[in-house]
């Protein structure tokens, strides 16, 4: 067990020697042991840039150009979800941030779109707000969840599985990308107006739903992990990508690999907003989630019962308070 998120090399492992890909698959499975792991990556830096520039964008752009992005009845599965809304599981205080949610569309007919119309839904980015941004989000999209399906192998040979193990599983998946802007807290106060209860931060205490996450850049500090029952700041080395696990992958792995605890709050003193663009991996709604059995030992017997990932999702979906006709929180 560590106490301490390590850096790993990603390429190393699908490029290196038996020796080198041994030594990642060691150092991915001990970080792993807080939910949280730093990897280097091949995403240009460019695509990084115009990214997050285009979404600045819209982001500055007036409350009401950016709610004509919202689409009811989605969960926030894509386009825009406004300021407190989201909810962590663990709070009754909505989170102090708005996102703009998209993911890359399946082909019209296809059995999982007709089954799972909620996981596939028609997606909505504001291209006429910022010129092009479909494209670039679209192209963001794909080059992260290539990276998470790459990492995913890591994972699978630390768990005594097939390299491709999770291939199949995650191919054609509601992997959903979110960009995230956190305002500064000194707006909170006109928000909320008089009589407006304190509590809120930018996201509270959570572990997420899906297998892992991807944080390519934040442009501020303020993630924090829970390791051991207190609270360290994520500080990835630069141009490091920020890999945690979620609930589905800690159930498939019958709690060897936990889930990463971790929240968003601005550091003492500062004054700014915060940016970040997070990609949650997803497998197909249709996969069953049971513990494998080679994380199920005499020592560590089988902790988790099967449960489909569209029904998990379904319900963590309104623990966080993004089912609209259902808000857990008002």
């Amino acid at each position: 067990m560590t106490d301490a998120i390590l850096d790993v090399d990603l390429l190393a492992f699908e490029t290196g020697s038996s020796t080198q890909r041994r030594a990642v698959v060691d150092g991915v499975t001990r970080s792993l042991a807080t939910g949280f792991v730093y990897t280097s990556h091949d995403v240009s830096d460019d695509l990084l840039d115009t990214a997050y520039d285009m979404l600045r964008q819209f982001f500055e752009s007036s409350v009401e150009d950016k709610r004509t992005a919202t689409v009811r009845g989605s969960s926030g599965q894509t386009g825009y979800t406004g300021l407190l809304v989201e909810t962590a599981a663990s709070s009754d205080k909505p989170d102090w941030k708005e996102m703009l949610n998209w993911s890359t569309p399946i082909v019209e007919g296809h059995p999982l779109k007709s089954r799972f119309p909620q996981a596939y839904p028609d997606q909505v980015l504001p291209e006429t707000i910022v010129p092009g941004i479909t494209e670039v989000l679209s192209r963001f999209h794909d080059t992260i969840a290539d990276l998470q399906r790459r990492f995913l192998r890591v994972i699978a040979e630390g768990i005594g599985c097939h390299e491709t193990f999770f291939d199949d599983m995650v191919k054609d998946g509601p992997t959903l990308t979110r960009a995230i802007r956190y305002p500064a807290m000194s707006e909170l106060d006109t928000a909320l107006g008089e009589g407006g209860e304190p509590g809120h931060v930018w996201a509270g205490a959570h572990a997420d739903i899906n297998l892992i996450t991807a944080l390519p850049r934040s442009t501020a500090p303020g993630l924090q992990v829970e390791v051991n029952g207190e609270w360290t700041d994520a500080v990835p080395p630069d141009d490091g990508v920020i890999i945690n696990t979620g609930l589905m992958l800690e159930r498939l792995t019958n709690g060897t690999i936990p889930s990463g605890w971790h929240r968003v709050v601005a550091a003492p003193g500062y004054e700014g907003e915060r940016y970040s663009v997070v990609q949650f991996c997803h497998p197909r709604p249709w996969t069953v989630l049971a513990p494998l059995s080679t994380c199920c030992t005499p020592e560590h017997p089988q902790r988790y019962s099967a449960i489909t990932a569209d029904h998990a999702l379904a319900e963590v979906l309104y623990e966080i308070n993004l089912i609209e006709a259902a808000r857990r929180v008002g």
